[in-house]
């Protein structure tokens, strides 16, 4: 694509160890276990940051792990230089954007809680959920970031209402934690379930229409877009102003709620569903995501098993 940097190194869910240090460095020491997020740097000094929400940073925009400019000075270095992903052989952040994997949480399965997992538990902190009220959490889509905020719902202690189209996950949506399944397809299923969800986080990034599920917010209830659609939604404001229902979006976490995620999953033993694959499955991997991902996958690649088996060897000139 167009604002694609080249050459591009991917990867937004970097687990790793500590290698080196600074000799200001406090946060971390080396040889800990330590992750970075989708978002590498931020200005530190903007309103947004200060609140611990860098994904949102109003002073010149956060910096994603990879594919991004730099764009600030925190470790030193030329702010136009390229940053480069979880791919790479390393990494250098600034210590406030790399975050202590607990030690309950395999570095295997620690990537996606840095993306789907904030994803899912930020908007769930922000809109009340973390504060110990009972609630009833709808969760929209029930894929990887689905299942992750079935069980993040379930061990905050609320009822979770998994709600997908058709029946074909209804077994493995109980499985993951959730009390209550709604077929979205199904009118009869959409009215028994109506106005009881007080969140509904909405996972889906295909094309649908959000009024669909408003039916099922309680009064007072939020419906939280996560799921990256392109076509606009038709929204009537009738069905919303009778209830004070609220539309809105949400967009990964900060360090803060990172940190506060992985603590939760070290605490109950949440962890994403993984399967590891070498370099010469990613194709297979890959198609696999675009089509059904009926069990909720997070896809991690055995790098060490990859060069094991000689799949980098880089071909002859």
């Amino acid at each position: 694509m167009a604002s694609t940097i080249y050459p591009l190194v991917p990867g937004h869910e970097l687990a790793g160890k500590v290698v080196e240090v600074g000799s200001k460095v406090t946060k971390v020491k080396v040889g800990d276990n330590v992750g970075v997020g989708c978002i590498s740097d931020a200005c530190l000094n903007c309103k947004t940051c200060e609140l611990g929400d860098e994904q949102y940073c109003l002073g010149g925009k956060s910096v994603h792990t990879y594919n991004d400019k730099k764009r600030y000075t925190h470790i030193g270095g030329n702010p136009d230089a390229q940053t480069f992903g979880g791919y790479s052989a390393s990494n250098v952040l600034h210590e406030h954007f790399i975050m202590k994997i607990p030690d309950e949480i395999p570095l295997d399965k620690a990537g996606p809680i840095l993306c789907a997992g904030v994803t899912m538990y930020d908007p769930l902190r922000y809109h009340g959920a973390t504060k110990g009220k009972p609630m009833t959490i709808g969760i929209i889509g029930v894929g990887g970031l689905g299942t992750m905020g079935i069980k993040l719902s379930k061990a905050l202690g609320h009822r979770v209402v998994a709600i997908s189209r058709g029946t074909a996950k209804k077994e493995m949506s109980f499985e993951k934690g959730a009390d209550i399944f709604v077929d979205s397809k199904d009118p009869e299923s959409i009215k028994a379930g109506s106005n009881t969800c007080d969140i509904i986080l909405n996972t889906v990034s295909a094309d649908h229409e959000v009024i669909d599920y408003v039916p099922l917010l309680n009064y007072n209830g939020v419906i939280v877009q996560l799921g990256l659609v392109p076509t606009p939604h038709n929204l009537p404001q009738i069905p919303l102003m009778f209830r004070r229902n609220t539309v809105t979006g949400s967009h990964i976490g900060g360090i803060k709620a990172t940190e506060e995620c992985l603590e939760l999953c070290a605490k109950h033993g949440i962890l994403p569903d993984v399967q590891h694959v070498k370099a010469s499955e990613i194709d297979w991997a890959w198609e696999q995501l675009v089509t059904v991902n009926k069990d909720g996958i997070r896809y991690v690649i055995d790098i060490k098993k990859s060069l094991d088996d000689k799949e980098f060897v880089p071909e002859e000139a």
